[in-house]
């Protein structure tokens, strides 16, 4: 077995065109133009369909396929933790372990396995932690990387609206660069679109800079054709991702749900020529499921997508099963999940 993954060479390219250890482990360095949003149309929100069958079908493929191996599975897993928002959102959270998962973050894999794989600057793609913490997020990262916020009445979105709006720019103040919002299921459950384009646009232009990631918490929308026409309608009100799940919900991502958020992201791109990025949350935990997702990704959105400035894993323990795979590639033995603690 070769002593480093040849990241930049054979057998990456075949994967990530130009990629070298350095591309896209910075989530503020972008090309793209951010997504301006559209007018709220109607006709577009009524035009969507989708075929729930076929939908199943092509999701229940891509278990079933045979799984990367060796060189070409390191390399997916080293984006894949290049992709993750590391997160903490417990009632029980401290600075101290907000501090810890910032460490993490920034070092997220043992060096001597980052060494092993030629990638020694790996990051994740941020921390994702309440307003509360934000502060201390800003103080551990010194601006590596970039501190998202869960923002608007986490996880339910039921708080008075100015109230939403004002968490909003109270996290923007504290420093937090990327804002997840919480959309209001209730205009998605009694086909309210105009409502919710509304009161998504007002959460966008409190944003300011940040970026907005909006929430829909599929698992509360009913059938995919809800979560298609809550994609468009909060892609059109200028999100810059749409996110599955809070992570608190029965049922949070999933592939169906993904697939069906995709082709919605590639519709509107075909609109508005704006790229929107993509974030599943909840759920996904084990390094095998990452690299499904990315292949679905990739698959249905492109390379262009395989950076963190278009996708995002909304985790947590997935890193530590990541850590531990990679560990395996490098020394040919497995070790026990407490050796990769998140902090």
């Amino acid at each position: 077995m070769s002593a480093k993954v040849a990241l930049g060479r054979t057998p990456c390219n075949e994967f990530f065109p130009n990629f070298s250890p350095s591309d896209g482990l910075r989530v503020t360095a972008t090309d793209l133009p951010r997504n301006a949003g559209l007018p709220f149309d109607p006709a577009v929100v009524e035009a969507v369909r989708v075929n729930t069958p076929a939908t199943l079908r092509r999701a229940a493929s891509l278990s079933a396929r045979r799984s990367l191996k060796k060189d070409y599975q390191a390399a997916w897993l080293a984006r894949a933790v290049s992709m993750i928002d590391l997160t903490t959102l417990s009632g029980d959270d401290t600075p101290g372990r907000v501090r810890r998962l910032c460490a993490k973050a920034l070092q997220p894999v043992r060096p001597d396995l980052l060494d092993a794989i030629g990638l020694p600057d790996l990051t994740t793609g941020a921390v994702c932690v309440y307003h509360e913490m934000v502060p201390t997020a800003v103080d551990a990262v010194q601006g590596r990387i970039p501190v998202a916020a869960v923002s608007t009445g986490f996880p339910a979105g039921l708080s008075p609206f100015h109230l939403r709006i004002r968490e909003i720019e109270e996290s923007v103040a504290a420093g937090a660069t990327e804002i997840d919002i919480v959309i209001s299921r209730r205009h998605v459950l009694t086909g309210n679109w105009q409502a919710l384009y509304d009161e998504t646009r007002q959460m966008r232009e409190a944003c300011g800079d940040a970026h907005m990631k909006a929430i829909l918490a599929t698992g509360e929308l009913g059938p995919l054709k809800n979560v298609m026409k809550a994609s468009m309608v909060t892609m059109m009100a200028g999100s810059d991702f749409i996110k599955t799940s809070t992570g608190k919900e029965a049922v949070n991502a999933t592939l169906p749900v993904s697939l069906t958020m995709m082709r919605a992201i590639r519709t509107y791109e075909g609109m508005s020529g704006f790229k929107v990025g993509y974030k599943p949350a909840g759920g996904v935990s084990k390094a095998k499921d990452a690299i499904t997702y990315l292949a679905l990704l990739k698959e249905e959105l492109g390379n262009r997508w395989l950076r963190p400035d278009l996708f995002r894993f909304g985790a947590s323990s997935l890193l530590g099963d990541i850590e531990r795979q990679l560990e395996h590639h490098v020394t040919g033995r497995y070790s026990a999940g407490y050796r990769h603690p998140l902090g």
